[in-house]
């Protein structure tokens, strides 16, 4: 069995990862830490778990004591909370996933203006393995320390990954309109996420300065192989989960659907979370699961490529990729325990 602790046990990825890893045949949870629950059970915090999940929230003090009894750490904190526990995990030979983005950034600089924070582990970075398997799936076997993607980079990288691989878009051309669900604003009392502040509406926000631009380019660079700039706008909408990312980027030259449609299919056909739809996907198709759904579509008009991509935000954006990594770097079967359908309405 695999042993497991959570940090940041109650947060919405947090409490996801709880469900699934509870489900999961392979592991053991030996501790969930909370820091704004300590000492109340994971039922008093989430009731539908009442019966199912009774384990105690213990502080992060004594959540390190524990860390020589464990072989995995999901940490699930904001950016700016992992670097020492991190560390104190690594040295006691515990693998660490970071659901966080203190260890997605390669460059200090660039963690440090966007985040307006010292990086505090300079020092791992190299280590540290960016986790989108499907790009990345050999490196994460043989790593300590994954960085988990983002949900809006999740879902634009593998968007755009493809076209990139095969320079076929101008790179300076490429735009991403995304809309998340408001869980991906976390489960801290916010008034713009209050549901009479965001029902009934639609609202864009950090408009060329989301924190996730930099995610996103660093990886897209790495696939083409030169630095690529891009255009990325979030939107808020009012439903719990999901990201619809529509992605667009000029052709360099002519190509059909046909032969579009076979390079996203050859480039993915290995990857069984990855879907493509014959149609333009929706969040709902994707609930609850670790599914990509993918449409692409050559505008011949104005020779311009979209795609469009769905993914759950807490799912393949947060913690079910999270387990996926898991699977990985214990090398198991990469879809055990996430074998899940979206429930139909």
């Amino acid at each position: 069995m695999i042993k497991a602790g959570i940090i940041g046990s109650t947060g919405y990825a947090g409490q996801q990862l709880v469900w699934l890893l509870k489900r999961h045949k392979e592991v053991e949870i030996i501790f969930l830490s909370s820091h704004s629950y300590t000492n109340l059970t994971f039922s008093d915090v989430y009731p539908q778990y009442d019966r199912f999940i009774e384990d105690l929230c213990i502080d992060i003090h004594t959540a390190e004591n524990k860390f020589s009894l464990i072989d995995v750490l999901f940490i699930a904190l904001p950016h700016g909370k992992s670097f020492d526990i991190t560390k104190k995990a690594l040295n006691l030979g515990v693998k660490v996933i970071d659901l966080g983005a203190d260890f997605r950034l390669k460059s200090t600089e660039a963690y440090e203006n966007w985040y307006g924070l010292t990086h505090g582990c300079s020092d791992l970075l190299a280590a540290s393995i960016y986790g989108l398997p499907e790009l990345y799936r050999e490196n994460i076997k043989e790593s300590n320390l994954i960085a988990n993607p983002g949900c809006y980079p999740t879902a634009s990288i593998l968007a755009l990954a493809p076209l990139l691989k095969e320079k076929l878009i101008d790179p300076n051309s490429i735009i991403i309109d995304a809309k998340s669900g408001v869980s991906g604003a976390g489960r801290k009392e916010n008034i713009q996420t209050l549901f009479a502040e965001c029902n009934e509406s639609i609202k864009a926000y950090a408009v060329g300065s989301h924190r996730h631009t930099p995610e996103i380019e660093q990886e897209v660079s790495n696939i083409y192989g030169e630095n690529i700039y891009l255009s990325f706008t979030p939107h808020l909408i009012p439903m719990n989960r999901g990201i619809l990312a529509t992605c667009y980027g000029n052709l360099k030259e002519k190509i059909t659907q046909e032969s579009l449609n076979k390079i996203y299919e050859d480039f993915y056909r290995d990857d069984y979370f990855v879907r493509m739809r014959k149609n333009f996907p929706e969040t709902r198709w994707v609930k609850g699961t670790n599914l990509c759904d993918l449409h692409v579509c050559v505008d011949e008009r104005v020779g311009r490529v979209i795609v469009v991509s769905a993914i759950d935000n807490l799912m393949k954006g947060a913690a079910g990729q999270a387990i996926q990594n898991m699977n990985i770097l214990f090398n198991i079967n990469e879809t055990h325990g996430l074998e899940l359908m979206a429930m139909a309405p």
